[in-house]
């Protein structure tokens, strides 16, 4: 009888019964767990492993969770990064995320055990925040928001727009593509850098919607100008504002920052918004505004196909009445309130610490500086950091790899230590 070792390999059947894989088959999946096993075992048969060994790396390799996506730590000075997903979610937001994981009366009513009205409590919060708004819409995202509200309104008519505002967003996408893709007719009026009131309302003729959108990421300097909403408003037509950094009020850090209160008090018909910037909580496209109008823009077909799900509705009032966010902490930090962590930790890596300027991101308040601090590492750091665990995010300038404070939660500054030691050693800094 051969005493090939590769006999000794253990059997797939056996291991997924061992209670270490059951365990982990009951929170990855058997597909998971099955094909880091039989990867264990190719090995083992092809020599690279002892047979004994199959278990104790199967379970090594198994990973951390059922989903691909990993844990980022914002050592960036970004407030809101897109690429790393916009607003982190505050602890009151996350707990109502796993209470709307299961059923929920999204849109029904346990008293009269009948149909009730969808997220209404989020739409009930929303108008809280922001009085000036009969009433309150929740879709996917802002674009959604956007369009939605152009396509209901205008009617089937022109919308009008300056050229200074025909922004392109994330990705390559444009605002004018964005709404011409829907059958919306777009009137361009003005020049890239001055747009007067006269110029809309010349085109006014065959129009339903004047359309103000916030150059929100961008800003046009010297010989320019546009009119405000309030004297847009004069002219007859609806205006639909897209705020662009999602501010539902005046922020004090950001006075110039246009914001919905503010629009509709200036007598813009709807204002839309993203949910996931400034505001700080999830995906979602706010349209708030006149009662009538939101009535009529809820009962577009489109409303159906771009409407929202029970965890962000769930996210988005939790955001609203629970505690600052951390997109908020993080936008309100200072150079003094960050300079004790910062420089303990410069301290504890052998870091120097030094003068930055911190970005608010995603489309909101561009070329604004936010004065910060970060630790100066050498620029070999900044690879490492993002690919170890966890993934640390900083920013290179200058030859120098910058780990700023402001976005991260002060209870991770020992992760940030820890894993910025854990690159030196292996660099052998």
């Amino acid at each position: 009888m051969s005493d090939d070792p590769r006999r000794s390999i253990p059997r797939t059947d056996a291991l997924l019964a061992d209670a270490r894989f059951a365990s982990a088959v009951r929170r990855l999946g058997v597909d998971v767990v099955k094909a880091t096993v039989v990867e264990a075992q190719r090995r083992a048969r092809s020599g690279e492993l002892a047979p004994d060994a199959v278990a104790t790396v199967a379970l090594e390799a198994l990973p951390g969770s059922a989903t691909t996506l990993r844990r980022v730590i914002n050592a960036t000075g970004v407030v809101v990064h897109t690429n790393i997903g916009r607003a982190p979610l505050g602890d009151a937001a996350r707990e109502a995320l796993l209470a709307a994981a299961g059923h929920v009366d999204v849109e029904f009513d346990p008293a009269t055990a009948r149909r009730a009205p969808r997220g209404r409590g989020a739409l009930e919060a929303l108008r809280e925040r922001v009085p000036a708004a009969g009433g309150a819409l929740v879709v996917n995202n802002g674009a959604a928001a956007l369009l939605l509200a152009c396509l209901t309104l205008a009617e089937g008519r022109e919308v009008i727009v300056s050229r200074g505002e025909l922004v392109e967003i994330g990705d390559g996408f444009r605002l004018p593509d964005l709404l011409q893709s829907a059958g919306i007719r777009l009137r361009e009026v003005g020049t890239t850098n001055r747009t007067h009131l006269r110029d809309y309302e010349a085109a006014s003729g065959d129009a339903g919607v004047i359309l103000k959108v916030h150059t929100s990421n961008y800003r046009v300097e010297g010989f320019a100008g546009v009119p405000r909403v309030a004297e847009l408003a004069t002219l007859g037509l609806p205006v639909v504002a897209d705020v662009g950094s999602g501010l539902l009020a005046p922020e004090r850090v950001l006075p110039d920052e246009p914001d919905a209160a503010t629009w509709l008090d200036e007598g813009a018909t709807v204002v839309t918004a993203s949910g996931d910037k400034l505001l700080g909580g999830p995906q979602a496209g706010l349209v708030l505004g006149d009662a009538d109008a939101l009535e009529r823009i809820r009962r577009h077909p489109l409303a159906r196909a771009v409407r929202t799900d029970k965890l962000t509705l769930a996210a988005l009032e939790a955001t609203l009445r629970g505690p600052v966010p951390p997109v908020l902490t993080a936008l309100r930090e200072t150079p003094e309130t960050l300079r004790e962590r910062t420089e303990r930790l410069a301290r504890r890596v052998g870091g120097d610490v030094v003068e930055v300027d911190a970005r608010v991101g995603g489309g909101g308040a561009p070329g604004v500086p936010l004065p910060s601090l970060a630790v100066a590492l050498p620029d070999s750091f900044a690879e490492p950091l993002r690919l170890g665990e966890p993934c640390v995010v900083a920013r290179t300038n200058g030859g120098r790899t910058l780990v700023d404070l402001r976005c991260v939660p002060s209870e991770s500054d020992d992760e940030v230590g820890e894993a910025i030691l854990a690159v030196a050693a292996a660099v052998g800094h």
